[in-house]
Parts: structure tokens; C-alpha cells; sequence
């Protein structure tokens, strides 16, 4: 993956979220530390940054119940038999779907799909596609809109 030293954009800012997400699969550490030690060589303004630790942190915390979810909607595939990279980016797209009303579900396909293809194969494009396409389905929200606040 190819390190940036300047992100300004939601693209930009979810390839490190992917890359962290991915980097700490296999070198587990507190989140706190690893974290530290990832912006070091970063220079994120203080609004990606902030996304992108909210999205960090929010998928961490709620790893087992996205990867149960990935395990229920993707046909005869449990989430530990996926590749690595196509299960951070369905992570981090669920995780966006399910707990972000800012960001429509079908940006977080879109992208989730973008780095699938980029970091993993053309056929992961698809796969994640499908996996993601059949969880947007049973949302109770706008596939391509954000959710309006509650109360408006």
C-alpha cells in the first residue's frame, strides 16, 4: 500500500483506515499505541483525523458483531475464511453503514469495493459488492443519502 504524507479527502483518510485496520490484524497492540505510532508519520488534518479514529475505534469495538454480520450475509463464507483485505474493507463499510447516518451505504459499497479491487483482485470487487449489497438491503435507511438528524 502506498504511504501518503498528506490526506484531505475521505478517500485518502479510509485507504489509512484500511491500512491500520489491516496492519493491526496481524500485529495486535493496544489502540491507543498503535495509533500514536501510525500518525507519527502522518500528517492528517484535524477533521480525517478525527473520522478516521472514530472509524478505527468504532470497528474495534464492534469487530465480533461486524464479523458475525459479514459471516450471516456471505453465502457459505465465515468472516476468518475471507482474505484479509476483504474483510477490513467490509469492516469498515459496515461499520459506516450501520453506525454512520452521515455517510450514505452506498459510498461506503462504493469504497469498500474501490479498495477491494485495488488491494486485493477484481473478483474481491465483487464478492465484497455482493456481501455488502445484500446487508444494504435490509438497512431501515436511504441507500444514497445520509440519514437526516433525528428530531428534523
Amino acid at each position: 500500500m502506498e504511504r501518503k504524507n498528506k490526506v484531505n479527502g475521505r478517500r485518502a483518510t479510509r485507504e489509512w483506515i484500511v491500512q491500520f485496520l489491516f496492519q493491526l490484524d496481524f500485529n495486535p497492540e493496544p489502540i491507543d499505541v498503535a495509533l500514536q505510532d501510525f500518525w507519527e508519520e502522518k500528517t492528517p488534518i484535524d477533521r480525517e483525523k478525527k473520522y478516521a479514529e472514530e472509524i478505527i475505534k468504532g470497528v474495534v469495538q464492534r469487530k465480533e458483531e461486524l464479523d458475525a454480520k459479514l459471516s450471516e450475509y456471505a453465502t457459505r463464507w465465515n468472516s476468518e475464511r475471507m482474505g484479509a483485505v476483504d474483510r477490513t474493507v467490509m469492516r469498515v463499510a459496515l461499520f459506516e453503514m450501520l453506525y454512520r447516518d452521515d455517510v450514505p451505504p452506498i459510498v461506503s459499497i462504493n469504497e469498500a469495493v474501490h479498495f477491494a479491487k485495488d488491494f486485493s483482485s477484481f473478483q474481491s470487487g465483487r464478492f465484497v459488492n455482493g456481501v455488502l449489497d445484500r446487508i444494504r438491503k435490509e438497512l431501515d435507511r436511504p441507500a444514497r443519502t445520509p440519514s437526516k438528524p433525528k428530531g428534523q
